[in-house]
C-alpha cells in the first residue's frame, strides 16, 4: 500500500491535497442549503457535511468554512435563524454542482442555474422544488470550530416534506426511491445500491 505521511500531505499541492483529503471520509451527503436575506433575496449553495446530530430534539448540522470571505449561507442564518436543506438528486446534480460557483449577493443562485424556490407554510427561508426530500430549520447553536476557523451550524428541523413512496414501515426514507445521491472529494456524483439490510446488533457471546 502506499503510504502519504502528515508532511507527504502537507506537500502537495493545494487543489490535490484537498481533494485528496476530501476523500477520505469516504461518500457523503450531497444537500442544497437555501436561505433568504432581509432584501428578499434567494441564495442556494452546495453541502457535503450535512451530518445528524440528534433525534430528539431533531438535529442536525454542517460545517462552513471561515469566514474570511464572503459567505452568503452563514450570513443569511446568522440574521434570519431559517434555512432549507434540500437533498440532491440525479436529475439536478449538475444544477446543484455550479451554485459552487461564487455568484455576487446580489444575485439568486436559483435564478443562475435554473433552479425553483418554493415557499410552504410562511417558512421563512425556500426549499428546493426540484428536490424530492426537503427539510426546513430553525438554527439553534453556531459553534466555532477553532482549530481551522470553521463553524458547526446546529438547526432543528421544523418541517419535513418527502414523497409518499420514500416511507418505509420501520420510519426511515428510502433514499434510493428519493432519488437522493451522494459525493466524493468535491466533483464527484454517485448511485446508490442498497446491499442488505441488518437487525439491530446486540452483544454476541462464544457460547451463544
Amino acid at each position: 500500500m502506499i503510504h502519504y505521511n502528515k508532511k507527504a500531505i502537507s506537500e502537495m499541492e493545494k487543489l490535490k491535497r484537498t481533494a485528496f483529503v476530501n476523500s477520505l471520509s469516504g461518500f457523503k451527503s450531497l444537500n442544497l442549503i437555501a436561505t433568504q436575506n432581509n432584501n428578499g433575496i434567494t441564495n442556494l449553495a452546495i453541502f457535503n457535511s450535512v451530518v445528524h446530530i440528534g433525534a430528539n430534539p431533531a438535529l442536525m448540522g454542517f460545517v462552513v468554512r471561515p469566514d474570511s470571505v464572503e459567505r452568503h449561507t452563514l450570513a443569511n442564518i446568522r440574521k434570519s435563524g431559517f434555512y432549507t436543506i434540500n437533498h440532491v438528486s440525479n436529475k439536478f446534480y449538475e444544477k446543484a454542482h455550479q451554485t459552487s460557483a461564487r455568484y455576487r449577493d446580489e444575485i439568486s443562485e436559483f435564478d443562475a442555474v435554473g433552479l425553483t424556490p418554493i415557499y410552504k407554510n410562511n417558512f421563512f427561508a425556500p426549499f428546493v422544488e426540484e428536490s424530492n426530500i426537503q427539510i426546513g430549520l430553525k438554527l439553534k447553536e453556531i459553534v466555532s470550530i477553532k482549530i481551522n476557523q470553521t463553524y458547526l451550524v446546529i438547526g432543528e428541523i421544523a418541517d419535513v416534506y418527502f414523497t409518499e413512496t420514500c416511507l418505509m414501515k420501520a420510519g426511515n426514507l428510502d433514499l434510493e426511491l428519493a432519488e437522493t445521491i451522494c459525493g466524493t472529494a468535491l466533483n464527484g456524483y454517485h448511485k446508490t445500491k442498497l446491499i442488505k439490510r441488518l437487525n439491530y446488533a446486540k452483544p454476541k457471546f462464544i457460547f451463544d
